[in-house]
């Protein structure tokens, strides 16, 4: 009998009871960290040289954006906003050039960033998600795809955006606000690893989460298909 996918976000075992978190835990069927202990021990070879460096430096910001930790799990309160954690995790790894992905929809967000960023001592590389001035009919879309149809319309290039960021060479690339798509073509060519500060969500002021908050009331018809 084949081993069970893993469905990590359907267990049912209360949080500190789940193997993942206690040696002597319960675990589901489908708990991978049950079945796949051999991926796992292979997978701890991965982490060497500078992935360690890089695996280690995000643990211990993960940390540090608590109070309370000597009361105890039960007393944690989250102390910093995300933006700040960016720039301390780039401290933390000594890097100095980054490079901004943006979306057209969040320029003035995009400027907020870069001047913050500069002010706290780093140089910043910013590409548009429409460098380049493509139109979007080379994709081969048809006109009625185009926001405006019929009308000159540049597409979003999230490989030209990489490669630009790749050409200045940045240490680390923020992403921000790029479309769905968009950014896992980014993410799959920019050579140095990436964040994401920020998603795009239009409908939501960019908080997508808001649709599965009230997805038994508000949002309900999405589970309609």
């Amino acid at each position: 009998m084949s081993t069970p996918s893993p469905h990590c976000a359907l267990c049912g075992i209360a949080l500190g009871e789940r193997l993942c978190r206690d040696s002597e835990g319960k675990s589901p069927a489908f708990c991978p960290t049950q079945n796949f202990s051999e991926i796992k021990e292979e997978n701890s070879a991965l982490y060497e040289g500078e992935t360690k460096r890089f695996a280690k430096n995000a643990a211990i910001q993960e940390a540090s954006c608590y109070e309370g930790r000597e009361q105890g799990y039960a007393h944690l309160r989250p102390a910093k906003p995300r933006i700040e954690e960016i720039i301390e995790f780039a401290q933390k790894m000594g890097y100095q050039k980054l490079g901004l992905a943006f979306c057209m929809g969040l320029r003035n967000e995009a400027k907020a960033v870069e001047l913050l960023l500069q002010k706290r001592g780093f140089e910043v590389v910013s590409v548009i998600c429409k460098v380049g001035n493509s139109d979007k009919s080379t994709l081969g879309i048809d006109e009625e795809d185009k926001l405006i149809p019929h009308t000159p319309e540049a597409m979003c290039d999230p490989l030209l955006q990489a490669r630009l960021l790749n050409e200045s060479q940045t240490d680390f690339n923020i992403m921000l606000g790029l479309c769905v798509g968009h950014d896992s073509l980014f993410l799959k060519a920019s050579e140095a690893l990436c964040t994401v500060f920020a998603v795009k969500d239009r409908l939501l002021g960019h908080n997508p989460l808001a649709a599965i908050y009230t997805l038994e009331s508000y949002y309900r018809s999405l589970k309609e298909g």
